[in-house]
């Protein structure tokens, strides 16, 4: 009997070693050995440690080869692709460092790692020890007892018994029966053909086992399953490849190892040998730990890198020097401190500088508290930087340059010759791996923490600003983000340079977009502030009428924004069907299922209503009044590039993406967006962009065919699908090809496809089946997008912008099924984002040069908006729309639809 109190901790290395593979960006040293899988693995290892201090541990991973199941089933996993020599080369550098770990680390031929953990956790648990097994798989929940849990700890879930029912419909002692049933397709078990996982789930609450099941066909008609009285033959004709699944499903929890719990016990660490290995592996962060001071001055000598030497320059001799030194370098990185993060009201507190690796310069202007030492003047300053600052020949770096343009300009500095921005070089690398601010991007490239603003400003109400912050800190702070922002430049740059498609997005698109956002932020847009008082008072009435509506529905008042309080009026006293369940097993009250309930029913339609109403008085109504600048009385949003992974802009405060244009209330708040005396506005939209996409990525004969000829393209498809000329498609059927076209580039299900027509599933699917047939290129481009995406782990628009789709091969079904529907829409989404950019920067330069007094105000999804002279509407929305139309050369016409109107809403 063990007497261990910490858990035994048994981890699936090969589960987390193809997450991490996947879910991380493409790192690796600078002399090109990959080594994100191994950096996942490790962190997901250390943080393992540090939540349970095991005294026992082990690391499994399968062996080559194969194993009991291929002899049962010759197909098992015989649809897994080869592993990518990008992983391949990272596995024996990772064991490398798990035995350096002192863990002990197993791979046992002739099993998979699955059976090594369930025997191991069976022995132990059999002696009385709590068992962790941390892994990602979800056949592992068989083996979850009260000794035993799982645990994930890329997402932090755990499994005990009760949240395996919460989470598969049935406790730990059914999860064999239910993959022998539904089968598993990551693993090519497969179960019994048509018995999906709520059927599966249906049989065994309400049957037991696939044994009683088998053994009681008669009851299954009985059952609430949709389907059920056809079950009984389906589950008879694969009774044998059922019982085989089974047998695939389970894990052995008896195989003769040479390893038993007793000898699981941790050793110590090899630091020196650690120390080769993160060297080697460049995790810096890590050396970092296990440096002492000694050890950190040589490994400085050892790793030639620079001292780091931050400055404080306040005397003139200190600039002088710093400013020859820019002069003569082909590239410096630049960055503001300043009192507040709105680039409308920020003003200038100091300046930061570098031109080499590990020393920068901050130059402080404006540290006004008490005993702060003599600074430099801040406008002699500014004055002597503007010929660096305004000069387009004199390349510039920075980290989100878009900010501290904007800044510059309100100090009346035009900042030029912007060559990079490490947040976009980031961002256009792999807009998936990370958040792209600088802390992040340090932590991930750089293996290296940074000082927080919070560390020398403080937190919350008596947060100081930067002016207010201690001349030693602040100059250690501003100083490091010069420095990290070149030598992150220094890292990734190399990186997209091995991409020719990645750097002709970058330097023809992203970075030539910035000084356009910039002045698009700083122009701002009008707002009619009476107007919107107004309408939040008619929202404000509004709800309390739709409220009163709900309580008579109910039967009695309520809190309409209480899931707790909807949940039981809907499903106890009112007895809605339960449509979906949240994890923890009660009725949802989703939005979603909401939406489906008010098909038929009124208080869930009342309930939606009032939500609805509520978002658009305290998101816009209430807020934007409240925005407006008191300078310029404009509302000024902030666009942001690199947060969207699709590469579409975002906006926020006010967030301008997300003001409904469909329903009254919302275009009424486009209303309250209006022009200066003697302007109009003009909104320039491009039509059905995506669908024009999809017809040139795919090649398909029919549509190319449609757009070429101008035509209706709903109608179009409807004549195709249905059948007949298009001047006899009725209004109902022309909706219906409209849902179609839109609904597959989002990878709309035929369920779904129902739900949104109000029609049986059998006639949605029928409807999907004919547009395919009619469209077959359509279909071609679909499959063979997700086949590139699963070989080669991304998609690309078609000016060759990557999205990365680390859940493309997961094993769990819905990630994959969703990175499966991302694959097909992300080219359309993105490739729409980068034809919209590109107008961007072509209408600019035809503003700056022709038309000064006509301003670009506001980009939502597929639409720029303009204010114009009143007397040059015409000669405007002509050019605007040429410039746009000629954006991207693509097989079909792009299209522009121009409105020009007093406000937003009678623009567009």
């Amino acid at each position: 009997m063990t007497t261990s109190k910490a858990p035994l901790v048994l981890v699936d290395g090969s589960s987390y070693l193809y997450r991490a593979f996947h879910a991380l960006p493409p790192l690796s040293t600078s002399r090109g050995q990959p080594t994100g899988a191994v950096r996942g693995v490790v962190s997901m290892l250390r943080k393992l440690l540090a939540d349970y201090q095991p005294d026992q541990m082990a690391v499994v991973f399968d062996a080559k080869g194969k194993t009991f199941r291929d002899e049962l089933f010759e197909q098992y996993k015989a649809q897994r692709p080869p592993m990518p020599d990008e992983l391949r080369q990272q596995v024996e550098p990772l064991y490398n460092v798990i035995r350096s770990m002192g863990l002990p680390l197993i791979v046992e031929d002739g099993v998979e790692a699955d059976d090594v953990i369930g025997t191991l956790a069976r022995q132990a648990s059999d002696e009385g020890q709590a068992v962790v097994i941390s892994t990602g798989d979800k056949d592992m929940a068989q083996l979850v007892d009260d000794r035993i849990t799982l645990v994930n700890t890329m997402s932090g879930t755990v499994l005990d018994p009760d949240a395996v029912v919460e989470k598969f419909g049935v406790g730990p002692e059914l999860v064999i029966d239910l993959l022998a049933l539904m089968g598993d397709k990551v693993d090519n078990i497969p179960g019994v053909p048509g018995v999906g996982e709520k059927t599966a789930v249906g049989l065994l609450q309400g049957i037991g086992s696939l044994q009683r099941i088998y053994d009681n066909l008669d009851r299954v008609p009985e059952l609430p399953i949709r389907g059920a009285k056809s079950l009984p033959k389906k589950l008879e004709e694969h009774r044998d490849q059922a019982f085989l699944s089974y047998q695939l499903a389970t894990i052995k929890l008896d195989c003769a190892l040479n390893e038993r719990v007793a000898d699981l016990a941790l050793a110590e660490p090899d630091r020196e040998a650690l120390k080769e290995q993160y060297r080697a592996l460049e995790f810096r962060s890590w050396l970092e730990e296990l440096l002492d001071g000694e050890d950190a001055a040589e490994e400085q000598h050892a790793a030639a890198q620079p001292a780091t030497e931050y400055l404080a320059i306040t005397e003139q001799k200190g600039l002088d020097a710093w400013i020859e030194r820019i002069e003569v370098a082909p590239l410096f990185a630049f960055d503001l401190e300043t009192t507040s993060l709105s680039y409308m009201q920020a003003d200038i507190v100091g300046i930061c500088l570098a031109v080499t690796a590990g020393e920068a310069a901050y130059i402080p202007l404006a540290h006004d508290y008490p005993g702060a030492p003599d600074q430099l003047d801040r406008e002699a300053v500014l004055e002597q930087l503007r010929p660096l600052l305004e000069d387009a020949d004199r390349p510039k770096l920075g980290q989100n340059l878009k900010y501290d343009m904007s800044v510059l300009a309100r100090a009346g500095i035009t900042l030029r010759g912007v060559a990079h921005d490490t947040m976009l070089q980031s961002y256009v690398l792999d807009s998936t791996a990370t958040r792209h601010d600088m802390d992040s991007l340090a932590l991930k490239y750089l293996g290296r923490g940074t000082i927080k603003y919070e560390e020398v400003a403080g937190k919350g109400v008596k947060q100081l600003t930067f002016n207010q912050v201690d001349l030693d800190s602040a100059t250690a702070y501003a100083a490091e983000d010069a420095d990290v922002t070149l030598q992150l430049h220094q890292t990734l740059w190399p990186r997209l340079q091995q991409h020719a498609s990645l750097c002709r997005v970058y330097r023809e698109i992203e970075m030539p977009l910035v000084p356009v956002l910039s002045r698009m932020e700083r122009n701002g847009v009008l707002v009619d502030r009476k107007r919107l008082v107004g309408q939040s008072r008619e929202l404000a009435e509004s709800m309390q009428r739709v409220e009163q509506r709900a309580f008579e529905a109910a039967g009695g008042p309520f809190n309409l924004g209480s899931p707790k309080q909807i949940q039981e009026i809907l499903y106890q006293r009112q007895g809605l069907p339960v449509l979906q369940k949240t994890p923890k097993g009660q009725p949802s009250t989703a939005e979603s299922v909401l939406q489906e309930l008010a098909v038929d029913y009124d208080l869930p339609r009342l309930i939606l209503e009032h939500r609805g109403l509520s978002k658009l008085r305290s998101t816009y109504t209430d807020k934007l009044p409240r925005m407006i600048d008191p300078d310029t009385g404009r509302v000024h949003t902030s666009y942001h590039q690199a947060v969207a992974a699709t590469g579409r802009l975002s906006s926020s405060d006010p967030n301008l993406q997300n003001i409904p244009v469909r329903t009254t209330e919302g275009r009424r708040i486009r209303k309250a967006f209006i022009a200066a005396d003697g302007y109009r506005l003009l909104a320039a939209d491009y039509s059905q962009v995506e669908l024009r996409i999809m017809a040139h990525l795919s090649g398909d004969d029919t549509l190319r065919r449609a757009f070429a000829e101008g035509r209706d393209i709903h109608r179009a498809t409807a004549a195709e699908v249905f059948g007949g000329e298009p001047e006899q498609v009725s209004d109902e059927q022309r909706r219906a090809a409209k849902a179609i076209n839109f609904g597959l580039i989002y990878g709309m299900s035929a369920y779904g496809l129902a739900r949104q027509l109000g029609v049986e599933r059998g006639q949605a699917q029928d409807y999907v089946d004919r547009y395919f047939a009619r469209f077959e290129g359509v279909r071609a481009y679909m499959d063979r997008t997700r086949e590139q995406a699963r070989e080669q782990g991304y998609v690309e628009t078609a000016f060759g912008r990557r999205l990365y789709l680390p859940e493309i091969n997961a094993r769990n079904a819905q990630r994959r099924q969703y990175a499966e529907r991302t694959a097909i829409n992300a080219p359309m989404q993105g490739t729409a984002a980068d034809i919209i950019k590109r107008a961007m920067i072509e209408v600019q330069t035809w503003l700056d040069q022709d038309e000064p007094d006509v301003l670009l105000v506001m980009q939502v999804h597929d639409e720029l908006v303009f204010e114009v002279p009143t007397g040059e509407t015409d000669a405007v929305a002509d050019r605007v729309s040429r410039i746009m139309a000629d954006a991207a050369e693509l097989t079909v016409p792009l299209e522009v639809d121009v409105g020009v109107g007093d406000n937003w809403e009678e623009a567009h």
